[in-house]
């Protein structure tokens, strides 16, 4: 095989074994959205995607043993093999019981407020 055959090969060969993710982590107010490209070997796994994506640095306050992880919404193990595209989600715990912030807007509204029913139309509030 001629020289420049065999150096146009390379790249192919090692772009083909070279995968790239996104990681994203949203911080707690004021924080920004992180959302880092990297691009990684086939095999790698989601934690260690998101120890080379580098958000671990960005974002001290994250710890893998307790946040959860997902690809696209869906949970995943930090075990699991990333994908072509994927976009590795790192959840923060929730601020607020889901039950107790519904019942608050519903005693907002049988209170009289407007603020609860921001959803609906002017009609029916």
């Amino acid at each position: 095989m001629p020289a420049h055959e065999a150096a146009d090969a390379q790249p192919a060969t090692t772009s083909a074994l070279c995968i790239e993710v996104e990681v994203c982590y949203a911080p707690p107010p004021p924080g920004g959205v992180s959302l880092i490209a990297v691009a990684l070997a086939q095999g790698t796994t989601v934690a260690q995607a998101i120890g080379l994506s580098g958000v671990l640095q960005l974002h001290p306050e994250i710890d893998l043993a307790s946040n959860k992880v997902g690809v696209f919404g869906k949970l995943v193990q930090l075990d699991g093999v990333v994908q072509a595209h994927d976009r590795i989600e790192i959840y923060r715990p929730l601020t607020a019981d889901p039950k107790v912030a519904r019942q608050r807007r519903v005693e907002k509204i049988r209170a009289g407020s407007t603020e609860g029913r921001k959803w609906q139309g002017r009609e029916k509030r």
